[in-house]
């Protein structure tokens, strides 16, 4: 509840006025019936805010909870400042071990007599019947000083009788130890190759030098390393750790994917060893909780993991990375809506340490930062690889027109230029990495004739499909149902076309393609091959990404196939060639990031291609080869398609140009949500009167208009300064605040 997204002052008892510091989770009885429930100290004064006599005791610290330190309290309160949500949330970010888990624990076994006394019994024993197991057990705790528990029964076949008497003689001991569960699996680690410290290239050492150097000095700015694929940005990486964790200072590395976590902890143990840990999603709730333990207790060094790794509690953080910092994984897609890259930058001014962005293909956003003048507080230190680390150039790029391929009636999903390459490389038994960009599934209209993607004529964004009712309502489901293109910047409709404006053919409609029907494609066009498919259905469990890279780095498999997750960061020295179906699925997605994205979608899948000794070639299948994006993606040329691109952005005022913020207000009835939302534009339209500088486009329906039977509505707010979208955003939320409670309603900012 909005009412509880508030502090509320507790008396210290006397017991816990040493222990209790700003962080500490503890335990406090709350409302009119004193239920207990759960807080963190925020802040500790000697200045009561009412009468003391009123003022309710802190039952107890909470000891099982992870302690927040103020740091991340602090950054806790800079989230809600700077995205819009509750503090309760930005709490919950923070802190995301949500309950208690049971510790695991070995009883251990030793001697509670020196050695020499202990050899006594022992000799007593040897001349006695009926003794034969307690002289097992003395033997071994002689050898060993200790046992585990778990050994007496299976390994030494000995009795719980048999240990108790010892105990009641004074013999022994029987002590607990915590056990910390380890999602590293050491011994998978161990089957890997052996990776020597790397020497660097000159281009590596020029980059870890420049660094290094601005470490020592205090320099704690922002870099940016812009290296093109397989230029060796992780082995400059663990130079830099290297280094930091050498000053006593602990390091988080940010990966974008699960999917990544196989290889990237693989080479990361193997350098620094049992001081590496990871946190991700697919971990149960008791590994995620000790390895938060371990790091506030300072027995990791690195901790891998997505974007909830940034709020491990290290103490001595020196160091923040986040590879492939352009990937959309970093946005947090719930409440708060925070970006992990501008969170990190927060968290390491909190900390004193340093951030370290990496990418093939920075995001538009961090690229702009490091073209800002060298007197700009946001500017980043921009370092150039542009060299691949292996002996092999950047492969081979064919672009494929499809409206070519339509033309000579090849209605397949392959090209004959990619179905000839599949059999050339399965014949030299090297390996295939299938890509289908899946981005804006059904989202767009074209015609397979011509390529030709229908727009809107008053926005540059392409028409959605709807499903109608009779009297124009978007439906849930399109049984029967009439169709609309709808723009979702201004609320443009027109009814569905039936063919082409442009060359009148009637082979025109939603744009889509899956995973199953390419990979029946594969067999059926080459019997025998043997593919492994990476999706969203066969990575479902604990160990699903992991399983499927494994084999395939084992060659287990011919053709690695799936979406977007199989093209970030992965290394096999055997793909000698990557397909890409649908290159511009992305290119139509409703959103002015649409070119971006493309280009950073396929210069990632390129960049999979020829990382070993054997040349790479990339087939790129397109019905637009001639747009900047793919014409630059398929030259992996990144500086020219910036300045393109961010001319586009300048024009139209886009970020980074210029700040832009979402509001969303969903909720059960239809007719209260909309005036919701009204009442949401008609007071940003007057800040903007007020001498506010931005611009409100809509309100309008969500593009997913209802789900789960509540109305969404959305409206976008552009203005020169971040600063300001901020003053907007809370005026309108203290203007629908209570609306929304009473409504139940609910209202999202989302800052980009």
């Amino acid at each position: 509840m909005e009412s509880l997204d508030r502090r509320f002052q507790y008396k210290i008892p006397q017991r816990y006025e040493e222990s209790i510091t700003i962080g500490t989770p503890v335990k406090i009885p709350f409302g009119k019936g004193n239920r207990v429930i759960k807080g963190y100290v925020v802040g500790i004064s000697d200045v009561p805010k009412w009468d003391t006599d009123k003022m309710k005791y802190i039952t107890e610290i909470e000891k099982r909870g992870i302690s927040a330190s103020e740091q991340l309290l602090t950054l806790a309160y800079w989230i809600k400042e700077k995205y819009g949500s509750t503090f309760n949330e930005a709490i919950r970010t923070v802190l995301p071990v949500k309950k208690s888990v049971k510790s695991v624990e070995n009883r251990i076994i030793s001697l509670k007599l020196d050695k020499d006394k202990a050899k006594s019994v022992l000799a007593e024993l040897e001349g006695k019947k009926n003794a034969a197991a307690r002289v097992r057990l003395l033997k071994e705790l002689i050898d060993r000083e200790y046992v585990y528990f778990s050994e007496v029964k299976s390994r030494i076949n000995i009795s719980m009788q048999t240990v108790n008497s010892l105990l009641a003689a004074g013999v022994i001991n029987i002590d607990n130890e915590r056990v910390y569960r380890n999602p590293v699996n050491s011994e998978s680690c161990a089957d890997e190759p052996d990776r020597d410290v790397i020497n660097l290239n000159s281009e590596q050492q020029m980059v870890v030098s420049s660094i290094v150097n601005d470490y020592q000095s205090g320099k704690r700015d922002t870099h940016l390393i812009h290296g093109v694929t397989g230029s060796g940005k992780t082995e400059v990486y663990m130079s830099i750790m290297d280094y930091v964790i050498s000053q006593g200072k602990q390091v988080i590395m940010l990966i974008p994917e699960i999917a990544l976590t196989y290889q990237t902890v693989n080479r990361f143990y193997k350098r620094f060893g049992d001081r590496v840990s990871i946190l991700n999603s697919r971990m149960s709730a008791g590994e995620r909780f000790d390895q938060y333990e371990r790091a506030s207790k300072g027995e990791i060094d690195i901790i891998i993991g997505p974007r909830s790794a940034l709020f491990v509690p290290f103490e001595r953080l020196g160091l923040i990375v986040i590879d492939e910092e352009h990937e959309d994984s970093y946005k947090s897609e719930k409440p708060p809506k925070y970006h992990a890259r501008e969170v990190a930058i927060k968290r390491a001014e909190l900390s004193g340490a340093m951030v370290i962005l990496g990418s093939a293909t920075p995001s538009i956003d961090s690229y702009y930062k490091s073209e800002l003048p060298e007197n700009c507080p946001d500017r980043f230190i921009r370092h150039e690889l542009n060299y691949r680390a292996v002996s092999q150039g950047l492969p081979l790029v064919n672009v494929v027109d499809m409206r070519e391929e339509f033309a000579a009636k090849n209605y397949s999903m392959f090209s004959n230029e990619l179905r000839t390459s599949i059999g050339e490389c399965l014949s030299r038994r090297e390996q295939i990495i299938l890509f289908i960009n899946r981005r804006g599934f059904l989202g767009f209209v074209s015609c397979r004739s011509c390529g030709q993607v229908i727009k809107c004529p008053h926005c540059d964004i392409s028409l959605t499909i709807h499903n109608v009712k009779e009297n124009g309502n978007a439906s849930r489901n399109g049984s029967g149902q009439a169709q609309k293109m709808i723009c979702h910047y201004c609320g443009y409709e027109q009814p569905m076309i039936k063919q082409c404006p442009s060359c009148e053919s009637k082979y025109i409609g939603g744009f889509g393609i899956g995973t199953q029907q390419v990979e029946q494609m594969l067999v059926n066009t080459f019997p025998g091959i043997r593919v492994l498919r990476m999706d969203a259905d066969t990575t479902s469990g604990k160990e699903g990404h992991s399983n499927i890279l494994k084999q395939f780095a084992a060659h287990e498999a011919d053709v690695l196939l799936g979406t977007q997750m199989i093209v970030k960061g992965h290394d096999y020295p055997l793909v000698t060639l990557v397909g890409v179906l649908a290159a511009d699925l992305s290119l139509n997605m409703n959103d002015y990031r649409a070119a971006e994205k493309t280009f950073e979608l396929l210069v990632q899948a390129s960049g999979r291609a020829g990382r070993g000794q054997k040349p790479g070639k990339v087939v790129i299948q397109t019905y637009q080869p001639d747009n900047y994006a793919i014409e630059r993606a398929a030259k992996q040329d990144y500086r020219s398609f910036y300045e393109q691109e961010i001319m586009y952005r300048r024009l139209m005022k886009y970020p980074p140009c210029a700040g832009m913020m979402s509001v969303f207000v969903a909720g059960v009835e239809d007719d209260e949500v909309y005036k919701i939302i009204s009442k949401a534009s008609h007071v940003a339209e007057e800040c903007i009167k007020s001498g506010v500088k931005a611009t409100v486009i809509g309100p309008s329906r969500h593009p997913v208009s209802r789900v789960n039977d509540r109305y969404r509505y959305i409206m976008y707010i552009k203005g020169e300064n971040v600063s300001d979208l901020i003053d907007i955003r809370n005026c309108i939320d203290d203007a629908i605040g209570d609306c929304c409670s009473e409504k139940e309603c609910v209202v999202q900012y989302d800052m980009t």
